[in-house]
């Protein structure tokens, strides 16, 4: 017994030596892991030390005799306050005042076509960096676009056996004839990686934005997939439905993670910050913020008529917009509107500009300073079917089928929120999209609403514009 204890096996070294090779592996890939995750840090720094170089540079020049270790404890200090200034921003407790800024628009600088689409375009989004952008429309095309040049790129469906492999399925499991390719809604990640799209065929499809390329198909949907957002700094994606639900995907695992349930109809829109908070507005009158880790929501219901479009201010503020052309801002501490701006997109027809001459206008309302008839505020070019936030920041943008696109600043909760300018433009607004800076405005029109054909403006231009914004 005692010779057995001292033979030495050359198996168990040669697999002793395989797993400490193995652990060898997998600390220098943790090594440089972090090594990229550094390397990202002190960029980032070094940029924002420049920024504060520049700054400093602008005031006046001081003595450079004895001065030196003060100034660079200064240009420290003003790097931890702009990257305070920027986390405050992003986490939502700090706006950037960019409404007072904002300079009347002059005539010149009207909205301008960026990219043509044959059908009406239902979506636009842009990347975190604003200069990508990408737009889909109801005859199932998605382009990518580049904001200062106006180059566009189109992505191409792939076969429906890709789409299998990928994926697709029917509700009930078994596989798909034919694909509708009609598009709804998209979302692009934080990263600017991955791009989303859903609509009538019920599936999440993923994009790769680099290859233009389809990666992954996600069913599970048992209605048309009517809009789409990603968690800001994450892959998580969230997409909503006619089938009442919401489910959250990882886009880089490729995988489902959870449902919600709550809203009695149709899920029309949705918006998520960074917080794993989601919002969404439902064909129910209702609004839902829904606390994804404390699994609990809180409804918030309409006043009057249905709501049709929402968006966050910030994480305890929201916007929405009605079918009455109204627009509510909300408070999470409060179940009903702060503020109600109602008449938002009136319709200003021959007949209301005679009647206004003559002050004889019964059943009429007189709000932001436009009246209209009680039979123009029932159609749809009034409704308020697109509303947007620039992130960060006290300025939103409304659009409808009247004309106009309208600019308000956000105001106190007191104050609310109030009209700033008019950018004409024709057609449905379908979508809106503010770039992070402020400096322009995107918007995807079309000749019909989004997600029907109860209205229809021949002279509108089917495609996406972009509207110059300058700050003082």
């Amino acid at each position: 017994m005692d010779h057995d204890e001292d033979i030495e096996s050359s198996e168990e070294e040669d697999f002793d030596d395989e797993m400490s090779g193995g652990e060898e592996e997998a600390v220098e890939e943790e090594e440089t892991a972090a090594e990229k995750r550094k390397k990202v840090a002190e960029a980032y720094l070094e940029k924002t030390r420049a920024i504060a170089r520049r700054e400093k540079e602008d005031e006046e020049e001081r003595e450079r005799s004895d001065e030196g270790e003060d100034r660079e404890g200064e240009r420290d200090s003003l790097v931890a306050k702009i990257l305070l200034q920027e986390q405050m921003e992003e986490s939502g407790r700090v706006r950037k005042l960019i409404a007072s800024r904002v300079q009347k628009p002059e005539t010149s600088d009207g909205f301008r076509v960026l990219v043509k689409h044959r059908q009406s375009v239902n979506a636009v989004a842009l990347s975190e960096d604003d200069l990508r952008g990408f737009s889909a429309s109801k005859d199932g095309t998605i382009v990518h676009w580049d904001v200062g040049s106006g180059k566009t790129e189109k992505y191409l469906w792939p076969s429906e056996e890709i789409l299998k492999s990928h994926g697709a399925k029917d509700p009930q499991g078994r596989a798909v004839k034919k694909h509708s390719k009609q598009v709804l809604s998209l979302a692009v990640s934080s990263d600017g990686r991955y791009l989303a799209s859903g609509g009538l065929d019920r599936h999440v499809h993923l994009w790769d934005t680099r290859t233009r390329e389809h990666i992954q198909a996600f069913p599970g949907h048992r209605g048309p997939v009517s809009c789409l957002t990603f968690r800001q700094g994450s892959s998580e994606l969230f997409s909503g439905s006619f089938d009442r639900t919401i489910k959250i995907w990882n886009a880089e695992d490729r995988a489902y993670i959870n449902t919600l349930f709550g809203h009695q109809s149709e899920v029309l829109t949705i918006d998520c910050l960074r917080k794993e908070r989601v919002l969404t507005v439902g064909r129910d009158r209702a609004m839902h913020l829904f606390k994804v880790p404390e699994e609990s929501r809180l409804v918030f219901r309409a006043p009057a008529s249905s709501l049709e479009c929402g968006c966050f201010i910030n994480n305890d503020e929201f916007l929405s917009g009605s079918d009455d052309g109204s627009i509510e801002h909300w408070s999470v501490l409060r179940k009903k509107p702060l503020h109600i701006v109602k008449n938002a997109h009136a319709l200003v027809t021959p007949q209301t500009l005679e009647q206004r001459e003559n002050e004889g206008l019964p059943n009429g309302h007189i709000e932001n300073g436009t009246q209209i008839s009680a039979n123009c505020c029932s159609s749809a070019c009034s409704w308020v079917s697109s509303i947007s936030v620039c992130r960060s920041s006290d300025v939103a943008a409304s659009g409808a089928g009247n004309g106009f696109v309208r600019l308000w600043a956000i105001e106190s909760e007191s104050k609310g929120i109030r009209p700033l300018f008019e950018l004409p433009l024709v057609g449905f607004v379908n979508s809106l999209a503010f770039a992070k800076s402020g400096q322009f405005l995107v918007a995807g029109v079309g000749q019909e609403p989004r997600l029907g054909r109860w209205g229809r403006i021949p002279a509108a231009r089917n495609g996406v514009l972009v509207h110059p914004l300058k700050l003082s």
